[in-house]
């Protein structure tokens, strides 16, 4: 029973945590937020042509593509 409240608080702190970090942005502020240096990735093109050059290589590693590929470079 002890467990259970523990899980049962932890998980009701981590919502309240989630929460916490909702906040209405004003609209004169959402400027600052669509600027390209608040982007998860500023270069996505690059990113992606950097990934592929990398995975081309890892043979049985390929996650970021449906076929695979076969380690040299190809689709």
């Amino acid at each position: 029973m002890k467990l259970k409240q523990l899980f049962l608080f932890g998980f009701a702190g981590l919502i309240f945590l989630m929460l916490s970090g909702c906040a209405n942005v004003a609209a004169w502020e959402r400027g600052y937020l669509a600027k390209p240096q608040m982007a998860v990735e500023p270069n996505p093109l690059q990113h992606h042509i950097q990934l592929h050059n990398y995975f081309s290589r890892e043979a049985a590693a390929s996650t970021h593509s449906a076929d695979g590929g076969g380690g040299c470079g190809c689709y």
